[in-house]
């Protein structure tokens, strides 16, 4: 039975990923110490999710580690020696990272570096996949030429009609501290594929988002819309007329390709992960989408002021990832999920 060690195993990515790999009979080792609780309240907690993993799936075994702690990091790779690591633990906001700069490069950056450097001493044939984030292009995606339309934004330079790709720079750019400290770990990853000839891939995440994320107003941006929708709470809009678009891929189609790479790995790959054009929506395009499936209408507020490096309009191109993984490909379309979506959330709010 193959070992697999999944950081950030309660959190969306991690526990799609830790059911998906289980359910084709490998044994889960997941850490995860609730620090989206620590970083956004009660409700960013995730011990939810880490009970519905531990009742529902066999072979998971829990660690309660964090990723800072490096000798402690090490000592469990070596004695775990897994099959493949799959790195989806961050501090995952755009926003509260410049309240809690050191914690989020530590957990981001350095944190990364951790476990990298444990899986080159102690499993380095293994591969090593990384959940990285479409904020590491900064706001350079601003710069691309714009069309308004009636409810979104989108590109009006027929370079970019399929989307963003893996070639767009990273570079001259404002990030947010958070985009920073995911660049760090990004071309580190990079780095440990390309110097030291590891299986290592970069995943750079457009909005990961499905039934089991815990959504809250710094991140998560469909589950949380959802969620006031549901409880009739305000929203906020910050900026570009609630017309700045994003594309959307649930949660089980990043851990198909996750799988993929897993039975095929290459060495310091990057990939541009997520919903693309077909999956593409701006805010007020799932306002509407959250009304058709709760039947009820979205309470909000507009702050004409975007947040700072925040995108006008991104959307992945697929290309590469399709033409190396052929047999990948989305199969939840938005409006499923967001009926996913829905359905969850309703469950979790009236067993509150």
């Amino acid at each position: 039975m193959r070992n697999i060690l999944i950081t950030g195993s309660s959190g969306l990515i991690g526990s799609e990923v830790a059911t998906f790999f289980h359910q084709r009979g490998c044994r889960i080792h997941g850490i995860d110490n609730n620090q989206r609780e620590v970083i956004f309240g009660t409700q960013g907690s995730t011990l939810w999710s880490k009970r519905r993993l531990e009742e529902s799936l066999p072979n998971y075994h829990h660690h309660e580690l964090d990723i800072r702690n490096r000798q402690a990091l090490l000592d469990l790779v070596k004695l775990l020696r897994p099959d493949a690591i799959i790195h989806t633990a961050a501090q995952p906001s755009h926003d509260r990272a410049a309240e809690i700069p050191f914690d989020d490069f530590d957990i981001n950056a350095v944190g990364t570096f951790n476990l990298l450097e444990a899986a080159r001493r102690s499993c380095m044939d293994s591969p090593f996949i990384h959940l990285s984030t479409n904020k590491v292009y900064g706001d350079k995606p601003n710069s691309i030429a714009l069309k308004e339309l009636e409810t979104r934004w989108e590109y009006d330079d027929p370079a970019y009609v399929n989307g963003i790709s893996e070639s767009f720079s990273i570079d001259q750019s404002t990030h947010s501290l958070f985009g920073a400290s995911k660049v760090a770990a990004d071309v580190m990853v990079q780095e440990y594929g390309r110097y030291f000839n590891m299986p290592t891939c970069v995943l750079r995440g457009g909005c990961l988002t499905g039934p089991s994320h815990s959504g809250v107003e710094l991140h998560g941006f469909l589950s949380y819309l959802v969620k006031c929708n549901l409880e009739e709470r305000e929203y906020v809009i910050f900026g570009y007329k609630g017309k700045q678009v994003r594309d959307n891929i649930h949660s089980y189609d990043v851990a198909g390709f996750i799988y993929r790479f897993f039975q095929s790995p290459r060495s310091g790959e990057v990939y541009n992960i997520g919903g693309g054009r077909d999956n593409s929506c701006s805010i007020l395009e799932a306002f509407q989408l959250a009304e058709q499936y709760s039947g009820k209408k979205q309470i909000f507020r507009y702050i004409d002021e975007n947040r700072t490096g925040d995108h006008i309009c991104y959307y992945s191109d697929l290309s590469k990832m399709i033409s190396h993984y052929p047999g990948w490909g989305i199969s939840k379309t938005l409006s499923g999920t967001v009926s996913e979506i829905v359905a969850s959330w309703r469950d979790r709010l009236a067993e509150k």
